[in-house]
């Protein structure tokens, strides 16, 4: 029964979300409540796991995401991720093209969220396509395989870091497996499966296709900008190794902390990239507002998640689907990448299907003695499967590049699917050597 009332649960989620169109936290409010009553959970009950659900979930999260998406908007606002993009494709040149672009999509990703990566690029991969003389997708799609990579893989990026925070993974080593699985989804998604997509003609508006980057002269230094996009990354995957060598270390041990070491990010862009460049403390603020402004719903669908998750556990759903989960003979990195890729197909969004999995997964891959880093990373790869009509990133790409809804299927969704494939793969192959 608790797995009948768990599939009844999701597919009323799949109904709100994604028929009746009902915001993202309300569905699963309400989903979560109907869930608690039908498990014979009594109205207090129900109420406490609401409330440790929300608190439980988001903690210490709402710093790391609330700080990244800061430091992803002083990036782009300052012009840094132009300069970035600028400088790796004149080293790469045209014959190589595609993987600075990648790499170009990749550097970038990290600390930008991938809608607003994706808006940020569209007018550097139109500039560029229209200087090389070469077709839009064939450049496009290595770097937008890279964002939805970062998007879907890395912390400090919603749906990863809460996973991470609900499986207790280590932010920092989450991150660097993340880098390295990462590398052959991007080559194989990106420059590969780009080189064949030749064919596509798209004609984009002219509107969007004009839009002029920024001269030269007004984007901050190369080296710059590297630096503090790439701080978060330095930080988190050194300071846990620093951390077991200086245990005692009070500063050590700030630094090893992620909302600190995003915090800090923040603090060294906000200088390197604004003050210092000659821009106002009070734009600076205002940008950082509008950043958080911006993922204040992501931390309520987190939240929502949360919730769902914790009316399983208080009803002992989510230990009796343990229970039997207990005699299938399947590798939890491919049952957690099965369901969130399901899930995801369903739903729509990476976010909610990386988080619901977690729900039901939960006791299972605690007691699993698979590292939760690389669960992570399999419900991460997971949870970008087939992306098509009910995602929004579908028809962001479909009507930039102004594709038909086939044209967008044969070109974004298998590109989608295949940074799922890879990504699972990648896992399983690490999971050998760790």
């Amino acid at each position: 029964m608790p797995i009948i009332l768990t599939l009844i649960a999701i597919l009323f989620l799949v109904l709100l979300i994604a028929w009746l169109k009902i915001d993202t936290f309300i569905s699963f409010l309400l989903v979560s409540i109907g869930l608690g009553l039908a498990s014979g959970l009594d109205v207090a009950t129900i109420s406490a796991a609401i409330q440790k659900g929300v608190g439980n979930t988001l903690g210490d999260l709402v710093l790391i995401v609330g700080f990244g998406a800061m430091l992803g908007k002083l990036v782009a606002d300052s012009g840094a991720a132009q300069r970035i993009t600028d400088a790796l494709i004149g080293i790469f040149g045209q014959g190589k093209i595609q993987w600075g672009m990648a790499l170009a999509g990749f550097v970038i990703g990290i600390p930008l969220f991938y809608n607003a990566g994706f808006v940020i690029v569209i007018p550097l991969i139109f500039m560029i396509s229209t200087t090389a003389r070469l077709p839009l997708l064939y450049v496009g799609i290595p770097m937008l395989s890279a964002l939805s990579v970062a998007h879907g893989y890395l912390p400090p990026h919603p749906s990863p870091a809460a996973i991470a925070s609900q499986l207790n993974a280590d932010l920092g080593q989450t991150l660097l497996f993340g880098i390295i699985v990462s590398i052959p989804a991007i080559a194989v998604a990106g420059p590969i499966f780009g080189s064949t997509l030749k064919r596509f003609k798209p004609k984009p508006d002219e509107a969007l296709f004009n839009v002029q980057p920024r001269p030269a002269h007004e984007l901050p230094g190369l080296g710059i900008s590297i630096a503090t996009a790439l701080l978060p990354v330095f930080l988190l995957t050194s300071m846990s190794a620093v951390k077991t060598a200086f245990p005692d270390n009070k500063l050590v041990g700030l630094l090893a902390e992620p909302y600190f070491g995003m915090l800090l990010s923040v603090l060294v862009a906000a200088y390197a990239l604004g003050i210092r460049r000659g821009m106002a403390m009070p734009t600076i603020t205002k940008s950082m507002e509008e950043a958080f402004k911006g993922v204040a719903v992501i931390l309520l669908i987190i939240a929502g998640a949360g919730v769902f998750k914790e009316i399983m556990t208080a009803g002992g759903v989510s230990t009796y689907i343990a229970e039997g989960l207990k005699g299938i003979d399947i590798s939890p990195l491919i049952l957690s990448w099965g369901i969130a890729a399901i899930i995801r197909v369903c739903v729509g969004s990476a976010t909610v299907a990386g988080l619901t999995t977690v729900g039901i997964l939960g006791p299972l891959l605690a007691n699993t003695a698979v590292r939760p880093e690389l669960i992570v990373l399999s419900i991460g790869s997971g949870s970008l499967m087939f992306s098509h009509l009910n995602d929004g990133g579908f028809w962001l790409f479909k009507e930039y590049f102004n594709l038909s809804i086939k044209d967008t299927l044969l070109t974004w969704s298998i590109m989608e699917t295949i940074v799922s494939i890879m990504g699972l793969l990648g896992v399983l192959l690490l999971n050998l050597f760790l």
